[in-house]
């Protein structure tokens, strides 16, 4: 029996598009995403994120016998941990801590997302009890810290604003506190002169003094006579 031209075709036709059919529920294509990035980060890991949180019981511990103690002139209960992101020296975003009062916490985390946003960077971001809350060990390793329980260096008997959750201290090397031919830390002498400009340093007028200014927090960098480049506070000392 001869089968018809026109049916042959027919039957080549019907089994091709069978071939390439796709299968009965396949899932579409996903886009593809940039290589070297997951769908999931490859945005969000360069946006800020930061949260304030309540001292755990965890923390209290850590922190009782080192930047904290009985007789501090805020409790534990009037603290709180911010968890954040912050541009390091290299450029990569880390995780950082701070732990500061609970009412400039979230005007203390606005002022990180508006650093973080600038493209600022910083060295580290450690709690002070890393280096058993010794301020010495922590400005030399240059991090940027809050909250510690301590007296005006070279004054007995004055809380410090840092004693309060009031003040902060970034990038201590690079602004170090200077008082004559004093230096602190001794890491910090090659920035005792403020020029040239280097990364890291923060400058009069500079942005970051005009960010901690718009929460009205004052610069160390502006005092007459010893000027402390590294500090903020909320009272101005």
């Amino acid at each position: 029996m001869r089968i018809p031209r026109s049916t042959i075709f027919s039957a080549l036709a019907l089994a091709v598009l069978l071939l390439f059919a796709p299968a009965p529920n396949a899932a579409a294509p996903q886009p593809t995403a940039p290589a070297g990035f997951a769908h999931s980060s490859y945005r969000s890991e360069n946006a800020f994120r930061g949260e304030i949180l309540t001292i755990n019981r965890k923390l209290r511990k850590r922190m009782t016998g080192n930047s904290w103690h009985r007789g501090c002139p805020v409790g534990l209960s009037d603290l709180r941990l911010l968890k954040l992101r912050y541009r390091s020296f290299p450029g990569a975003v880390r995780r950082g801590y701070l732990v500061v009062h609970e009412t400039a916490a979230p005007r203390i985390l606005g002022v990180f997302r508006r650093l973080f946003n600038a493209g600022y960077r910083i060295r580290r971001m450690r709690l002070v009890d890393a280096y058993g809350a010794d301020d010495h060990r922590s400005m030399n390793a240059d991090n940027t810290s809050a909250f510690n329980c301590r007296e005006v260096a070279g004054r007995p008997g004055v809380w410090s604003r840092h004693a309060f959750g009031r003040a902060i201290d970034v990038n201590p090397v690079e602004n170090p506190y200077v008082a004559g031919s004093h230096v602190s830390p001794a890491r910090g002498r090659p920035f005792a002169s403020r020029t040239p400009r280097r990364r890291g340093m923060i400058s009069q007028g500079g942005r970051v003094v005009r960010i901690f200014a718009g929460i009205g927090w004052e610069w160390g960098g502006d005092w007459y006579g010893a000027r402390d480049y590294q500090h903020f506070s909320a009272s101005g000392r």
